[in-house]
């Protein structure tokens, strides 16, 4: 079960203590026939989006299927990118699936919304330009915000990437990935992944300019230490 997180986004995340100091080099490629299956599950995501923004601005709901399938890409693309470009905080081979797996090292959930705005719907895309801004220094462009799910060099762009390239380094030379690394990189994930599923439709809670660092999630009235988790 996931606690009662902050936000409506729910980002669960252990590193992987047993993390070779070379299979970093290689899980681009390993990746691969997930980069082909997520392709094609990234266009599905977008077109059902449409929907979703049609449905929401007439009945202001957001038709559960079609929620949960785009919240099984969004868990799909994460656990990818956690492990083959952004963070690769473990060596667990992602498994083919949209629904939330336990015992990976990453988990995603987003709770459904009963109701969502429908003029908010109409200014999302001009609300969140201020967020897109800071999304530029991790992912190198706004535009990657939007298709973060789907980056599929060997590592996520920006910020996100160049510290990631940093910490896996450091694993290759000591044996140990950097723990203040892990948290700050999982905080910046965090934050795109708030700015994702705001852009997308699927909350009306506007995404928070905080980084909230560390594996877990703040809890709703906790404030919680830099790096906890």
């Amino acid at each position: 079960m996931f606690p009662a997180p902050a936000h409506p986004l729910c980002v669960e995340a252990t590193l992987d203590p047993r993390l070779t100091r070379w299979k970093w080099l290689v899980k681009w490629f390993l990746a691969i026939p997930h980069y082909i299956v997520l392709f094609f599950l990234q266009v599905a995501f977008v077109l059902l989006s449409i929907v979703a923004f049609f449905s929401i601005l007439i009945t202001g709901r957001y038709p559960r299927p079609l929620f949960d399938f785009n919240v099984g890409v969004i868990r799909w693309g994460t656990r990818v990118n956690y492990y083959a470009s952004a963070v690769m905080g473990t060596d667990e081979y992602p498994p083919f699936t949209l629904k939330d797996v336990p015992g990976y090292p990453i988990r995603v959930d987003i709770a459904y919304p009963e109701k969502l705005s429908r003029g908010l719907v109409l200014v999302k895309w001009l609300l969140v330009l201020p967020q897109l801004l800071v999304i530029m220094l991790m992912l190198t462009s706004s535009w990657k915000a939007y298709r973060y799910l789907d980056d599929y060099s060997p590592f996520s762009s920006g910020l996100i990437g160049l510290l990631t390239l940093v910490a896996v380094v450091i694993l290759m030379c000591t044996g140990s990935y950097p723990r203040g690394l892990f948290d700050f990189l999982m905080g910046l994930v965090r934050w795109t992944l708030r700015v994702l599923v705001y852009a997308y439709l699927m909350t009306d809670k506007y995404p928070p300019f905080r980084l909230d660092m560390g594996g877990s999630e703040p809890v709703a009235g906790v404030v919680e230490p830099a790096g906890s988790g």
